[in-house]
């Protein structure tokens, strides 16, 4: 059985201290995210803000700084970025460092120091003239610009955001967790730290440790940077199974100068019960979640059609996705095969061997939540977010207790929102 607790303890409304008690590991795994609504008008600035608090903080005030405490640290390290969970954006800070038991006795406790150090760039930024420092922000822009404007190097990652923005249209789920680029240059360093603060006051806090740890409520209590926030009645979208609407089939195709195609469909998943989410995990597993999966066997290995072909499940969102990356030309082809894999799942053409197939990968992959620590933390936080809890030993049991007919309905749940094809075009 899997041994795995976090115990949760409220420092302040609306923030929460997660402990994960494990001796697995030499290292601790202190974590900070910032969830609030993902919003257009601050989807900018919350990545901005994340790209400048790593820059330095108040008695930090430099990258070198940084860097100087985390070696004093034993070599620890920092690390921060910029999520979407749902419809929510989650700004994520990290240090990971030594644990006590592995240094002299007399040295000082590095647990309390990363968490001290942690909360120090989150929540004690360095500002000058009551705003973040000017040369950090230019940088900070130009290194987002950066970002924003490479989204197509990564053609497979590129065609999958744009199937998204295309299902989500006018909708937080198809902002792009960036930003946009006309936004920057309308954002002032006084601006940001005005929405800073005004983030920091509202957002909901969460404060991950996971380790061979004791005693953290008390040094998480006892800090400065703690004791100046305030409580909150958090704002952020509890993720939960998203009732879907029927809508029409839709074909979108862009022009771009690639040697493949990609195709990314975007399935909406209309479920009638939140149980019936583990139903649609084993079907996206038989359907294009592992390498005896129907997108797989049909499209990659017999027909030869595609170089990558598989799906994924978002179920706080109630979408599957299928991915295929194939020469431009077999574009009709391999739209035949995945409509006739759909359809053979509908009408129950898979067999007990897919569905035990499909359970054993599932359940392996649950099993090795534990094997890292960010897996572990990432685990508890979608927890976290979610109005449904539930443990790893009652996830496996009801992945365990799906049947073929519950598979089967589920394949008549879904229905095509969204194909979108990156092709070259012929002008």
């Amino acid at each position: 059985m899997i041994k795995m607790h976090c115990k949760e303890t409220e420092i302040k409304k609306g923030i929460k201290l997660h402990e994960i008690q494990t001796q697995k590991f030499k290292t601790n795994l202190i974590a900070v995210f910032l969830t609030m609504p993902i919003e257009r008008e601050n989807v900018t600035k919350n990545a901005l803000v994340s790209a400048v608090l790593r820059r330095g903080s108040k008695n930090m005030p430099t990258s070198a700084k940084i860097s100087q405490e985390m070696e004093e640290m034993y070599g620890a390290g920092f690390d921060c970025g910029i999520d979407k969970t749902g419809d929510n954006q989650v700004l994520k800070f990290y240090i990971e460092a030594i644990n006590d038991n592995f240094i002299p006795q007399d040295s000082e406790k590095i647990l309390k120091k990363s968490i001290d150090s942690l909360l120090e760039i989150v929540f004690n930024p360095l500002i000058e003239n009551d705003g973040f420092k000017e040369e950090y922000m230019k940088q900070e822009k130009e290194n987002i610009k950066r970002i924003i404007e490479g989204k197509t190097d990564n053609k497979a990652r590129y065609a999958y955001d744009r199937c998204i923005e295309e299902m989500y249209k006018n909708k937080p789920y198809g902002l792009y967790k960036y930003g946009y680029v006309e936004d920057l240059n309308l954002i002032t360093r006084k601006d940001l730290y005005e929405y800073y603060k005004k983030m920091i006051a509202e957002c909901k806090i969460d404060i991950f440790v996971s380790g061979d740890i004791e005693n953290i409520t008390d040094i998480v209590k006892e800090n400065e940077n703690i004791k100046n926030l305030h409580e909150r009645d958090a704002k952020y979208v509890i993720n939960t199974i998203e009732e879907k609407q029927s809508t029409e089939e839709r074909e979108i195709k862009e022009d771009m100068d690639v040697v493949q195609g990609k195709i990314v469909i975007g399935l909406d998943v209309h479920l009638e019960d939140k149980k019936q989410k583990y139903d649609t995990v084993v079907y996206n597993a038989i359907l294009g979640g592992t390498a005896n999966s129907k997108m797989f066997q049909e499209v990659r290995e017999k027909a030869s059609l595609a170089y990558t072909a598989g799906s994924g499940y978002v179920s706080n969102k109630s979408n599957i996705f299928i991915k295929c990356g194939i020469e431009i030309k077999n574009y009709e082809k391999t739209m035949q095969i995945i409509r006739k894999q759909l359809e053979d799942m509908k009408a129950g053409m898979f067999s007990d061997e897919d569905i035990q197939n499909a359970k054993k990968g599932i359940i392996s992959g649950i099993k090795g939540i534990d094997d890292e620590q960010d897996t572990e933390i990432t685990y508890f936080f979608g927890q976290e977010l979610t109005d449904n809890k539930t443990t790893l030993e009652q996830y496996i049991k009801n992945i365990e207790n799906v049947t073929k007919d519950d598979i089967i309905k589920i394949a008549n749940s879904v229905t095509i929102n969204t194909i979108y094809f990156l092709e070259k075009g012929e002008h």
